[in-house]
């Protein structure tokens, strides 16, 4: 198997932790996003989207990163996808909760049109309205992350036991840090958040992404 990806692309992170977590025989082949590779081919024509990651399985190519842990989960017989029926939807909830509500706010509302130029909407009434709305929207979506999906008792996402929708939540949430997000109104994200980056792995994984906050960290932002 080979994985197409870049170390500071936030759907990334996920698959190669659990890929690294998990030891499983997968060849990593860097797309560089800064250069525009992705936009180029031979790219272009492999993944027809133009994004990473994306999962070459002698043959079988898989986009989306959701997707991709959930092959690989299945495919490795991982409990981090529960066999059973309600925990794997559970799991699945979790996971769409994430990319079709949080995400859609908090990446490409919030973060994104500050950090990158080609997300920074034409007008500056645009961009202050688009990142106005975004952070509200953002804090209703981590009262529900905190008070409901993790709540007081919770450990993970979905129980007592990691699951792939930790790996993917994870790596969304953790990108606040680059606009430098305050998590300390949302106890139970924080201690959750403490947990995963206590891995043994996530220090590797997260060190393009903490080296880009590094980069940017003089720079003015409207976070939550």
């Amino acid at each position: 198997m080979k994985l197409y990806m870049h170390p500071a692309s936030t759907t990334s992170r996920p698959v190669i932790q659990f890929i690294t977590d998990n030891n499983i025989a997968c060849d990593m082949q860097v797309v560089d996003l800064f250069s525009g590779e992705h936009m180029r081919e031979p790219y272009a024509t492999l993944n027809p989207n133009r994004m990473v990651p994306m999962l070459d399985d002698d043959g079988f190519r898989l986009t989306e990163s959701s997707a991709i842990l959930k092959y690989l989960a299945e495919k490795t017989g991982s409990p981090a996808y529960p066999k059973d029926l309600r925990q794997r939807a559970r799991v699945n909830e979790v996971m769409d909760w994430l990319n079709s509500n949080f995400y859609r706010d908090y990446g490409y509302g919030l973060i994104y049109p500050q950090v990158f130029p080609h997300h920074k909407r034409r007008s500056d009434e645009a961009q202050t309205a688009t990142v106005a709305w975004g952070k509200e929207r953002c804090q209703g979506w981590l009262r529900i992350l905190n008070d409901h999906i993790i709540g007081p008792d919770g450990k993970y996402l979905c129980g007592e036991e990691i699951t792939i929708a930790d790996y993917f939540g994870y790596a969304i949430v953790q990108v606040g840090e680059l606009i430098r997000c305050d998590f300390a109104p949302y106890p139970n994200v924080m201690r959750w958040m403490a947990t995963m980056g206590g891995r043994p792995s996530t220090g590797k994984v997260y060190e393009a992404i903490r080296g880009f906050a590094e980069q940017v960290k003089t720079q003015p932002f409207v976070a939550v």
